[in-house]
């Protein structure tokens, strides 16, 4: 449980850097540059979440059960998480869809823990999504107050239906092969 939890503490403390002190990281970039800024984010970030998979599959070998969810909460999880992989795409695709969420990444990453919370009750997956949970809604609400940067990318009317339809792929792939693939635990 402690390289789960390291990871998470790790992964999300890179990426709360702007909730926690914009004014340092804006410092740091002008220092260092934006690509060397960008470098050491991305080793931090990739350390953490390595830390988080490996940690995750540890604790699933001896699971800690805070609380059983009954059968039919697996579906609302499956309903919630068709609104996921278009959010998620929909962050680097300007369009209607992006600019109703405001922030889709963050969206997509609170339902995603939310869907995650109401179909595992282990100690490790409170952990994990509730973390995950926590820390989406707190940088949302951060966001109210910070200068946000530019996303690159031309806005385009095709980019929502991109983003939907390639999401709406990711999903079925998702269902019908990736969790089962990458996580051991197969949704059909």
């Amino acid at each position: 449980m402690t390289i789960l939890i390291l990871g998470i503490v790790t992964f999300i403390a890179v990426h709360s850097v702007s909730i926690v002190n914009e004014s340092w990281r804006n410092g740091v970039v002008e220092r260092i540059g934006l690509n060397a800024w960008k470098g050491v984010y991305t080793v931090i970030a990739l350390t953490g979440f390595i830390m988080i998979c490996y940690g995750y599959g540890i604790a699933r070998q001896d699971p800690v059960v805070l609380y059983s969810p009954p059968v039919w909460t697996r579906h609302i999880t499956m309903t919630l998480m068709l609104f996921v992989f278009p959010l998620f795409l929909a962050a680097n695709l300007p369009g209607k869809i992006k600019t109703a969420a405001k922030q889709p990444l963050l969206a997509a990453t609170k339902i995603w823990a939310l869907a995650h919370l109401l179909a595992n009750g282990t100690l490790a997956d409170v952990l994990l999504f509730g973390s995950f949970l926590v820390w989406a809604i707190v940088d949302r609400v951060s966001m109210k107050t910070r200068t946000q940067r530019p996303i690159p990318g031309l806005a385009s009317p095709y980019n929502d239906v991109i983003a939907i339809v390639l999401g709406l792929l990711l999903y079925a792939v998702f269902v019908f092969w990736g969790h089962a693939a990458l996580f051991g635990v197969a949704l059909t």
